[in-house]
């Protein structure tokens, strides 16, 4: 039972002390207990607790919000649209992309192709376009005319005995398969987290983003980033789509937009696709009540002016980003751990059972669970997806700090060797 936290710390009910390593969900760019924030939404709920953007209004917050992420964001991005969580950012992308091919006379256009092991959320539309299966045999999905594209561009994985680029080269190409399988005519978007997220923090292999973009650009297909991981300084970059060099036509985004300090998210539209549905002679019929909500944008804008102040993103950020993946390396060397890979403030460390072969453990043994509960008894927040460790601290986080996460992950790792030895699991 989590009853408070300060800066990167979190408290329980028995008085225990937790170094959050996973930045809440991805999302506490800030740390906890920042009072700049706090006094902007009490600011906020004094002057305009409350109004809708519907019917020709917004609000002061809104609009300058807005304007901010037009500002940050890579390319042309220009029309904002604003929404509470990220699945509900997807869903808006998800509709306004079938509505753009509407407006362009090609209603065919209708099918989506994101990734296995993708992830973009828990509503019906995001779950289905989320590539992680065990999300949808309990309600029916995916929905129809969503297609998943493999293998998960991660060089561990998948890329063994071949190098960096080669394996590009075969994501890329199982892509465009997919796509003539689909029909390109058919294919309204194509949909990546720069990284994957919940799929076990996997950046991409040299290449990898940069031709997916040339291949849908030849197809005329839309590419959609979801960054609601990825933004906000995450990958080292504003977006991670700067840190990988493409524009994409639509971005999802929300998490860190505010430090999860208030529920908020967007749906940023360049190019065509903006100025399609802008200038459009009819009414969009789409909207929550509680888009760009004015306490939640007071408070984003904060969280961003913020991050720009105190350099906690781009090169004023570099050192300490730097040290932070370096520190983390150094787990490579455990018995259990095959590879360590990071990217910004993301780090995984993917646990084996032989380092030399890559082989993997038994599920049944859920040896990534078994560390995670070994991380929590020793103050530590890391999360497990499968047996992959994800780390993801607040942007905020000191070099000090850095050195206890690290030191604590280690321990961790640790006890779980000594756990798996006596049940007389070997490892090589």
């Amino acid at each position: 039972m989590i009853t408070h936290a300060d800066g990167v710390y979190l408290y329980d009910s028995e008085g225990a002390k937790l170094l959050d390593g996973m930045a809440g969900l991805w999302c506490t760019q800030l740390g906890y207990g920042n009072d700049e924030l706090v006094e902007a939404a009490t600011t906020a709920m004094k002057t305009l607790p409350y109004y809708n953007l519907f019917f020709n209004t917004s609000t002061p917050s809104a609009t300058e919000l807005a304007a901010k992420i037009a500002e940050k964001t890579p390319g042309d991005i220009s029309r904002i649209f604003f929404a509470c969580s990220g699945s509900e950012a997807v869903d808006s992308a998800y509709k306004l992309v079938k509505y753009y091919w509407n407006l362009k006379g090609q209603p065919e256009r209708k099918q989506f192709i994101a990734r296995e092991g993708g992830y973009h959320g828990s509503t019906t539309v995001a779950a289905s376009l989320t590539g992680l299966s065990g999300m949808h045999p309990q309600f029916d999905l995916p929905l129809e005319g969503i297609h998943h594209v493999g293998p998960m561009p991660c060089y561990f994985t998948n890329g063994a005995g071949m190098t960096e680029e080669e394996f590009t080269d075969k994501c890329v190409k199982a892509l465009e398969d997919k796509i003539l399988e689909i029909g390109p005519e058919k294919v309204a978007a194509f949909v990546g987290e720069p990284v994957l997220g919940a799929g076990g923090m996997r950046p991409p292999p040299v290449g990898y983003w940069p031709k997916v973009e040339a291949l849908c650009r030849k197809h005329g297909i839309l590419l959609w980033a979801d960054e609601v991981i990825c933004g906000w300084g995450r990958t080292g970059n504003w977006f991670g789509s700067q840190t990988y060099g493409i524009t994409p036509d639509i971005i999802t985004m929300a998490k860190g937009m505010s430090s999860g300090y208030m529920p908020i998210s967007a749906v940023g539209l360049g190019g065509d696709i903006a100025e399609t549905i802008a200038n459009s002679d009819e009414e969009m019929v789409h909207g929550f009540t509680y888009s760009g909500h004015p306490v939640a944008c007071a408070v984003a804008l904060k969280n961003i002016e913020i991050l720009e102040r105190d350099g906690l993103v781009g090169e004023p950020a570099k050192d300490r980003m730097d040290y932070f993946q370096t520190r983390i390396q150094t787990l490579e060397d455990h018995p259990l751990v095959g590879e360590v890979r990071s990217i910004g403030w993301l780090g995984a460390l993917e646990i084996v059972q032989n380092k030399s072969t890559r082989k993997i453990f038994d599920s049944d043994l859920n040896v990534g669970f078994r560390c995670r509960e070994h991380c929590f008894n020793n103050g530590l927040v890391m999360r497990s997806v499968g047996d992959t460790m994800i780390i993801c601290p607040p942007l905020i986080i000191s070099k000090e700090e850095i050195d206890e996460l690290v030191e604590k992950a280690r321990y961790a790792l640790d006890r779980t060797l000594d756990e798996l030895g006596t049940m007389e699991v070997k490892i090589a």
